[in-house]
């Protein structure tokens, strides 16, 4: 099993304390096509809108792949089995961005969400993208990405540690 930790904080006594850790034991997957094609499969079962912020719940009503592009992007970077991809952001039309992987040795692109273009006959903005780091502080992984990967996972599970908690 892989574990993954998202550490969140606050400033105690002027300095940035973990005061809570979600921990997420999950097992790697192969990355070849069979296994990137039946994570396709999944996610089309598992990606609600629940998982999306609100601004973008309208338009996924109509479009089930908008919106999911970060955490499903982070979810697949951290589950595929290599070390060879990396996280690419580009603004499409309408001036939103849209994340994918690439992998740096090949430029095979692995981008799950990519039908929210391709079913109103548009193209995801590829010629647009950069290397980007992760969104939020510390670059870590977002609460959405675990959760993601524990629908995906039905054997994998997060645990919660609050260091500072007192019993």
């Amino acid at each position: 099993m892989t574990k993954l930790d998202r550490h969140c904080y606050d400033k105690i006594n002027n300095e940035w304390v973990i005061i809570k850790t979600y921990t997420l034991e999950y097992q790697k997957i192969p990355y070849n096509i069979a296994t990137i094609l039946e994570c396709s499969r999944r996610l089309r079962q598992v990606l609600t809108p629940d998982l999306l912020t609100k601004k973008y719940r309208l338009e996924n009503e109509t479009n089930p792949m908008y919106g999911h592009c970060y955490h499903t992007t982070q979810a697949m970077y951290y589950l595929l089995d290599t070390d060879t991809l990396d996280p690419m952001r580009g603004r499409d039309w309408r001036g939103e961005d849209h994340w994918w992987l690439r992998d740096r040795e090949n430029g095979f692109i692995v981008d799950m969400t990519a039908d929210q273009y391709y079913s109103i006959d548009k193209e995801p903005p590829y010629d647009k993208g950069k290397v980007t780091s992760w969104y939020g502080w510390k670059q870590r992984p977002h609460k959405r990405t675990l959760d993601l990967i524990t629908r995906l996972q039905v054997d994998s599970q997060i645990t919660v540690h609050c260091p500072l908690q007192t019993v």
